[in-house]
């Protein structure tokens, strides 16, 4: 009989305490999961961002418009290579429920500064910019709904209204664009902001924020500064940022996601880490006479405080590997209806190495006392109590 052997049949001497230990385990790390999966999707976002793309809104909240006569003025400033303009639609497809990105935006310029981001086919940008009721949808959007090049659809918004009281815009789909990155998402829709503007029934001649490429990275303090000093003490102040910023700040809107999961995670794991050290403490105390049995018939006190830890690490890996395993089943099945708002949902790679370094921790704290009580002890007082 091997080491491995005598570990198993020590963890599952009483099957019922060993079962309660795994499941209250197995519960943590499902919470860590999730948590840790949403928090890797919310994050994603800003690593999309590029060093040289800055972001202007309006600086009593990026919801508030701008006039579109500040992308004339913007582009003339020393240092901004690019810019353009885009609207937030607040669209939805047939019901309010089916809540679908969509950006009114100005065609050419808008594919010239996410073409890093996104793969549009010089067809694609033609049909978009000389059809004036076309639309370019992402792969995952087009995917979920069945759409193809050609279709025409409705597409309502919960914010705006055309002229004649309609909220529903019809759009044509003039091509299906993917990512050139793979954590960007495509789950969203670009209509064209001249035909939007100019059939809404109010907020014409505005939009809801620039992007701008600099010369460099090294400028974009400057050139923000000077963009923010231009429209300062006017109707409609600025605020410019780097694209990494404004995504943050755009996410902070849904919570601080990584104090959340610090703080969830962690209450569970100093409450695990009570339960299972405890428990195994009194496990460990009830084999004292095999222990100091093992220790006459030749175990060395290192290779009793081995099984011991063994013991501690097959139960945190245990009950460890199936609650990330629960996890990713419950991110895969929240992931298609989540898209929208949390674009790649998953468990990935970086999630699980994490838990597992998380199992082993758990691991060697709750085993780490027992063990030690187990190496010390000597074989007289072993076989010394009742």
């Amino acid at each position: 009989m091997n080491d491995g052997v005598l570990i198993a049949k020590n963890l599952f001497r009483k099957k019922l305490r060993a079962i309660l230990m795994i499941v209250s385990i197995l519960i943590a790390f499902a919470i860590f999961g999730v948590l840790a999966a949403f928090e890797r999707a919310f994050n994603a976002g800003q690593e999309v961002s590029e060093d040289d793309r800055l972001v202007v809104v309006n600086k009593i909240n990026f919801t508030q418009p701008l006039p579109i006569s500040y992308f004339n003025r913007i582009a003339a400033v020393p240092g901004v290579r690019q810019v353009t303009y885009a609207n937030w639609f607040g669209g939805y497809y047939q019901d309010p429920k089916n809540f679908t990105i969509v950006m009114a935006v100005e065609p050419a310029t808008y594919l010239d500064i996410t073409a890093s981001d996104f793969a549009y086919d010089g067809a694609m940008r033609e049909r978009f910019e000389r059809t004036r009721t076309g639309a370019l949808v992402g792969r995952q959007l087009a995917a979920k709904w069945g759409w193809k090049v050609g279709d025409r659809i409705p597409i309502s918004s919960s914010i705006f209204q055309q002229k004649d009281g309609s909220h529903s815009w019809e759009v044509e789909i003039v091509g299906v664009f993917d990512k050139n990155k793979p954590q960007v998402d495509t789950n969203f829709m670009l209509i064209r902001w001249d035909y939007f503007d100019e059939t809404r029934s109010f907020g014409k001649d505005t939009i809801g924020w620039l992007i701008l490429k600099t010369d460099s990275p090294a400028i974009n303090d400057r050139v923000s500064e000077t963009i923010d000093k231009m429209f300062e003490n006017s109707f409609y102040e600025t605020a410019t940022d780097t694209e990494k910023a404004f995504n943050k700040a755009f996410m902070a809107q849904l919570g601080n996601v990584a104090l959340i999961v610090t703080l969830v995670v962690g209450a569970a794991f100093v409450t695990i880490l009570m339960i299972v050290g405890n428990t195994m403490v009194m496990a460990v105390r009830e084999r004292t006479r095999e222990i100091a049995v093992l220790k006459t018939l030749g175990f060395s006190g290192a290779r009793v405080l081995r099984l011991v830890l063994g013991e501690t690490l097959l139960l945190a890996l245990i009950g460890g590997g199936i609650g990330i395993a629960i996890a990713a089943a419950i991110t895969a099945s929240m992931r298609d209806s989540l898209s929208t708002f949390v674009p790649n949902l998953e468990v990935g790679p970086g999630i699980v190495l994490s838990a597992v370094g998380l199992m082993v921790a758990l691991g060697l704290a709750t085993g780490l006392v027992p063990a030690w009580n187990a190496f010390r002890l000597k074989i007289a007082d072993g076989m010394g109590r009742g």
